[in-house]
């Protein structure tokens, strides 16, 4: 077992820096830098497997359900990062993106490497978090090996959800267990085995596109601003205002007074200012547009040339 870990990608050593222990500062951050410009194109490589695992998240999210990530130590982290920026960013519920780890919440600050190799640990926070066969599961580990996440890709396919695994392994045990599998080589770490570096970076820029093209196409967006964002202090409050004017050419005083009147609610506040309609009739008109706000906006001037 140990000798076919060291045969994997992630744990060999990268000839490019043998000798960055002799190096000054600047000769580390060149070939951090350098080592990191690999990890896009590594990325764009698996690109159609991405879009296949965005397909699965959209289509449990119009189905009502859930997008699960599972991992152990600094995957586990990415995943429970990318679900948690999902309600500011998008006033998503915290139900609907669920980042779940081995060793639980507290191993998200304290390393508790040791949970991973539990199997049926994977298992069991499914099966507490209620999983049915519309929720979509993504397990993460850069090794492609982690038994804990393992374990809960196969009791995924058990239940029937759909199951998304990324490793930066070719030939990753758990891609076996995944409707999509996702491996992005990366290529040796500069520190061999800290996978905390490119392998991390890669899985991090995946996460982003699966969770933001899926609530791009949730119509969580109007051209490039973030409509849905849920504002809960005050630089978010002044970031909606500002989106309010940028779309809708309104002062800055009229598009907090609409976004008051919409309850903080951005997508209803645009559409009250683009069709001159009341809070009730632009979440009526929303509802039709399925979310998207463009649309709300084409049916509610389409209403107002009938009159």
């Amino acid at each position: 077992m140990e000798e076919k870990l060291m045969q994997l990608t992630t744990e060999s050593r990268n000839t490019r820096t043998v000798h960055i222990d002799t190096a000054d500062t600047k000769e580390i951050l060149q070939i951090m830098n350098d080592e990191d410009m690999k990890v896009a194109h590594a990325v764009k490589e698996v690109l159609p497997q991405v879009e296949r695992a965005v397909q699965f998240v959209l289509h449990s999210f119009k189905n009502g359900g859930r997008l699960i990530y599972m991992g152990a130590g600094t995957s586990g982290r990415l995943g429970v990062l990318d679900a948690v920026e999902c309600p500011p960013t998008f006033s998503t519920s915290p139900d609907m993106v669920q980042g779940l780890m081995a060793g639980g919440e507290k191993a998200f600050i304290k390393a508790a490497e040791g949970a991973e190799d539990n199997e049926e640990a994977g298992q069991m926070d499914l099966i507490n978090c209620r999983l049915t066969s519309n929720d979509t599961v993504v397990g993460l580990a850069a090794s492609g090996r982690t038994p804990y996440v393992k374990g809960a890709l196969k009791y995924a396919q058990k239940v029937g959800a759909k199951t998304v695994s990324i490793s930066c392994n070719k030939e990753a045990p758990i891609s076996q267990f995944a409707d999509q599998s996702i491996e992005v080589i990366v290529g040796p770490e500069i520190l061999t085995g800290s996978t905390r570096l490119k392998a991390a970076t890669a899985q991090k820029m995946i996460l982003n596109m699966i969770s933001t093209a899926s609530m791009l196409q949730m119509g969580k967006a109007y051209e490039n601003l973030m409509v849905d964002v849920h504002v809960s202090n005050f630089k978010l409050k002044q970031r909606a205002v500002h989106t309010i004017t940028r779309i809708t050419n309104v002062s800055k005083k009229e598009a907090e007074g609409t976004l008051d009147l919409a309850n903080n609610e951005v997508k209803p506040a645009i559409v009250m200012l683009k069709c001159g309609v009341t809070f009730g009739e632009a979440k009526e008109l929303l509802k039709k547009a399925e979310g998207y706000v463009r649309k709300a906006i084409q049916f509610g001037s389409r209403k107002g040339d009938a009159k």
